[in-house]
């Protein structure tokens, strides 16, 4: 029987600088080492930060300069591995680029990894020319980075700073833990909810599935659950858990700016400048509600006739800060984490976490288990071919 396998999440959120997220990712990893853990996932945009509630001053059709400024920021929090815009591919994993240079961040996950013998997958996000890109990394012990992804498809307002990845990126990588042959991938955040990236990686019988994410809303936990009951693999889903406090500080000027009276006008409506609490229909539709100084929305819901649920402003009323909602360590998150980690038959083996911003969760695993569930299920094998046959042999409907 092959040794057991210890995976783990860390739930932890970006720190206002790269470096000290560097620094921080190296205490985890030598924390994970000391508790004898194999593979360790961070989650999306771990390194350079998920911009959560963020503007970037955008409209349509227009931009505004305070927008611009805060690109740059975050610009210069991106790191930068010394690729190329197409994506170099394995050119880029053997070191083959000729005149291209990062800025040292993948020779320091390197030194991690080997120094801590621990497999690390980090989200980044990763600059290259003039774009950035929302990325993972697979960073081996022995062979330092082994394979390199970006982001296919950002959701929604993440097109607005985040270019579109190279569907040849999605290719999984295997390697040797403890003697046993692993084959992993990366899906980020709501490319979980595109079937055909699934299939891209079940095809390729990937057996550790990773799923770094910006989600902690209900539903995500059972999507996770799909994956790894319909690919008959481990899944890994990492979180950040974020107060408000841990926002970077040219995203916390910017709710200043608001509170302090600053305001667009359209259509007749005054919304503050920054759009806080969002509200997320089942079809990926944000909806912003306005919420400024102490002055509270009281909301409503409503139902379309499509079934979405929309949450609207009722009545603005003045209310005291309470001592609940003054302390930093209580109520202002807002992102509760959520990582958690799914068998291959879709149980849930740890997890979700909730409100821990420096959780470590970590359980031992059988990769054999993936062959036991494939005794009546496999996606990227005699199931696949069945089901393009029988879609191939039906009639078109008029």
């Amino acid at each position: 029987m092959p040794p057991k396998i210890r995976l783990a999440i860390s739930q932890s959120h970006t720190l206002p600088t790269t470096a000290l997220t560097l620094t921080a990712l190296e205490h985890t990893t030598r924390k994970a080492q000391s508790q004898a853990i194999d593979l360790l996932l961070f989650p999306e945009a771990y390194l350079g930060g998920y911009p959560r509630t963020a503007t970037f001053g955008a409209s349509i059709g227009a931009r505004t300069p305070e927008g611009r400024e805060q690109f740059l920021s975050y610009f210069k929090d991106a790191v930068d591995l010394g690729d190329t815009p197409e994506g170099a591919g394995e050119r880029w994993v053997r070191r083959e680029l000729e005149g291209v240079r990062g800025d040292g961040t993948r020779e320091e996950l390197e030194r991690i990894t080997r120094e801590t013998g621990v497999f690390l997958v980090v989200g980044l996000v990763e600059r290259c020319a003039g774009t950035l890109y929302c990325g993972v990394v697979y960073v081996c012990p022995r062979e330092g980075c082994v394979g390199k992804r970006r982001k296919v498809m950002p959701t929604g307002s993440e097109r607005l700073i985040w270019g579109q990845g190279q569907p040849s990126s999605l290719r999984a990588v295997t390697t040797i833990i403890n003697g046993t042959k692993i084959t992993l991938a990366a899906a980020i955040c709501w490319e979980n909810y595109m079937p055909l990236l699934r299939q891209a990686l079940y095809a390729q019988n990937v057996n550790l599935y990773l799923a770094p994410t910006a989600d902690a809303r209900d539903a995500w936990l059972a999507l996770m659950r799909t994956v790894g009951a319909e690919g008959r693999c481990f899944v890994v889903s990492a979180n950040q858990c974020v107060r408000e406090s841990n926002l970077p500080a040219w995203i916390r000027d910017e709710d200043a700016e608001s509170s302090n009276g600053k305001a667009n006008v359209n259509g007749g409506t005054v919304l503050p400048t920054r759009l806080r609490r969002m509200s997320v229909t089942e079809d990926g539709h944000e909806i912003a509600l306005p919420e400024t100084g102490s002055r509270k929305v009281r909301r409503k819901s409503v139902v379309t006739p499509e079934g979405h649920e929309i949450a609207l402003p009722d009545t603005l009323h003045e209310e005291d800060e309470s001592p609940e909602t003054s302390n930093p360590n209580s109520s202002d998150f807002i992102c509760r984490g959520g990582s958690c980690i799914i068998s291959p038959f879709g149980d849930v083996l740890e997890g979700p976490l909730w409100d821990n911003d420096d959780g470590l969760l970590f359980t031992d695993v059988d990769f054999e288990d993936c062959i036991r569930g494939r005794l009546d299920l496999d996606v990227g094998g005699s199931y696949s071919r069945y089901a393009g046959r029988f879609f191939v042999d039906l009639e078109p409907v008029c």
